[in-house]
């Protein structure tokens, strides 16, 4: 298959609106009244909606409440926050390498913001560690993704699927690699998130939490863009429309889902009873078959048709302008959708 091309930078002969998503033709001069993708601006307008930095949240109660988490959970706390902090790390980097082959400029600027919303999260874990270790013990957390062997062995899953596009930059390499990315964004944060909603649940760490909800919140919007981006790539390049990427996607979701599930017994396991391992084993499963789905292919998994942690159900309402979960007053979510909004956390 041949190899993809990089955009250019302008093209005067070419239409503002592109003619294809990879190796079409576009001026690359951006106007969101002449697009391509009908779903372009809105997804735009609802990325710029979410927009919130870590010095919103106010980390006294915390600072004071660490020390009386057990050992347990202080040792998840820092172990998650260490492959959050991996994750969107190599997520930026991951976004442009993508974007420098879409020849669309709106999907561009999409991809410019996520990459921000990242970066914004990344700073985020930065800004909660410093508030409560000391600095050798923060970078010692940062360096957890190349030590911890149960991390590493997760980890490599994702950076060798987004390595094989970057080395060899093709449309089945691209499309490969957007079923990692929703893996990444869509499947391996939720194990974690579901740790921080049990802490918030219990009055703990509330403000840690609350900056969970954020990233949870603009995590829904990047898999939708990605989601998005699978499906027109699959509908532009008929070749990639087959039974083999199919099987592909399902068989890296279930590998993909068993990984998150060691991890889970690994950082949690039956250490904290109010997260019953074998619910959290049957949400892991539930959210695969809610992302292959998503993808446009068959579940992999037989049943896990809801959510069995019904308890984490009390996020859903994030983006109606209710009374804030965390924070207690009122915060206004307006350009969350019923199409890619919380309709599960």
């Amino acid at each position: 298959m041949a190899k993809l091309t990089e955009r250019k930078l302008y093209d005067v002969s070419a239409p503002n609106a592109s003619t294809g998503i990879i190796s079409g033709r576009s001026s690359n001069v951006l106007n969101w009244d002449d697009v391509r993708f009908s779903w372009a601006y809105p997804l735009y307008k609802n990325m710029l909606g979410n927009f919130w930095t870590p010095f919103e949240i106010n980390m006294s109660s915390d600072i004071k409440q660490f020390s009386s988490l057990t050992e347990t959970e202080e040792d998840a706390f820092k172990k998650i926050i260490g492959l959050l902090a991996f994750l969107d790390s190599i997520q930026t980097d991951y976004a442009m390498h993508v974007s420098k082959y879409l020849t669309d400029s709106s999907l561009n600027a999409l991809m410019t913001v996520l990459a921000f919303q990242e970066v914004v999260h990344n700073q985020s874990y930065s800004y909660v560690l410093s508030s409560l270790v000391n600095k050798d013990e923060q970078d010692e957390i940062f360096e957890y993704w190349k030590h911890d062997p149960v991390l590493r062995e997760r980890n490599d899953f994702i950076a060798e699927g987004y390595e094989s596009f970057v080395n060899n930059p093709t449309p089945q390499t691209l499309l490969e690699s957007i079923v990692y990315d929703v893996i990444l964004e869509g499947l391996n944060f939720y194990s974690g998130f579901s740790f921080f909603y049990y802490l918030a649940k219990n009055q703990k760490m509330v403000s840690t939490s609350t900056m969970i909800n954020y990233i949870n919140r603009d995590e829904q919007l990047h898999v939708y863009l990605f989601a998005n981006i699978f499906k027109e790539l699959r509908k532009e390049c008929p070749e990639l429309q087959t039974e083999e990427n199919d099987k592909f996607v399902q068989e890296t979701f279930v590998k993909a889902a068993e990984l998150e599930i060691k991890w889970a017994k690994y950082i949690i396991g039956d250490r904290i009873p109010e997260i019953p391992i074998s619910d959290l084993e049957a949400y892991i499963k539930f959210m695969a078959n809610k992302r292959v789905n998503e993808l446009g292919v068959e579940r992999p998994f037989e049943g896990y048709r809801t959510n069995p942690m019904k308890w984490i159900k009390v996020y859903e309402d994030v983006n109606q302008g209710k009374t804030d979960f965390f924070e207690q007053k009122s915060r206004q979510y307006t350009k969350v959708s019923e199409e890619n909004g919380f309709d599960d956390l």
